[in-house]
């Protein structure tokens, strides 16, 4: 989608984060907005950031409820006269272990991180269709690539994401449907201090355990991040990689796969345990 300006985008978790400033960057491209979250007070502080030279309308929507992400595309369509692009951006994020994490935890994450996900792009498919040109954009992780321990239900949550929407790219090779996979590496968001921790690995606290992923792991800033992705949706890329250490991992894992994923154990558990001793 080489034009943004005159054109629509709906962005859910729009409240915050990488979402927000995607909002924001948008409006600048001349970018009208149908922004959703289920955060309202966040959602109208990103519309007033969002400035008054596009329309922006706001929609209070719960992306794990099928029904309210389908009706999400139908007043979004139906207020700007149709929609070209989609970014399904709208996640959480869980500390616990996968042998203990209680299984209505494991469900709510995936709710929200992968049911959303298809939730958004079936249901603004039709709408897109109607366009000369419409684009599906899908928010996975480097979590998506590769795992790290601790981090279980989110790590299958994104590799899922990537599955599904490098299927859906090749299912609509040919038509007028664009498809993008995004894999953000450390991006500095209040996702981590906003998850939920039941178990940390050495007991980490969920505050400690922020501090831990903003001080060490979190690099790109969401206003970076947001102008990565734009970007790579003006050049229709199929894949987008967000921040240095997504790019230095995509490579690690293509070439040494199975050293990866021992390293990203090894790096885990020493940078836990160091932040644990403090």
């Amino acid at each position: 989608m080489k034009i943004l300006k005159n054109k629509t985008a709906a962005v859910t978790g729009a409240a915050s984060g990488i979402g927000r400033m995607l909002a924001v960057n948008l409006a600048k491209e001349g970018c009208s907005l149908a922004l959703a979250d289920i955060n309202a007070p966040g959602l109208q502080e990103t519309a007033i950031l969002a400035g008054n030279q596009v329309k922006v309308t706001t929609h209070i929507v719960d992306v794990s409820r099928r029904e309210q992400v389908f009706q999400y595309a139908d007043e979004a369509a139906e207020s700007h006269g149709g929609v070209d692009l989609i970014i399904n951006n709208a996640g959480v994020a869980l500390g616990d272990f996968l042998e203990t994490v209680p299984m209505e935890d494991f469900e709510w994450l995936m709710g929200i991180n992968f049911w959303g996900v298809v939730y958004g792009a079936m249901a603004f498919l039709p709408h897109l269709k109607k366009r000369p040109e419409g684009h599906i954009v899908n928010i996975s992780s480097i979590n998506g690539i590769i795992p790290n321990p601790n981090n279980g239900p989110y790590c299958a949550a994104k590799f899922a994401v990537k599955g599904y929407t490098e299927t859906l790219a090749q299912e609509m090779h040919g038509s007028n449907i664009h498809v993008s996979c995004v894999h953000p590496g450390g991006i500095k968001t209040n996702i981590a201090r906003n998850g939920r921790v039941n178990r940390a690995m050495f007991g980490l606290t969920k505050e400690t355990a922020a501090n831990l992923y903003e001080e060490k792991l979190f690099r790109t800033t969401a206003d970076d991040a947001a102008k990565i992705i734009i970007s790579g949706i003006r050049r229709n890329r199929r894949r987008i990689l967000v921040g240095a250490d997504a790019k230095f991992l995509d490579l690690l894992t293509r070439f040494f796969p199975v050293t990866a994923v021992t390293l990203s154990t090894v790096f885990s558990r020493r940078i836990a345990r160091e932040y644990a001793s403090k």
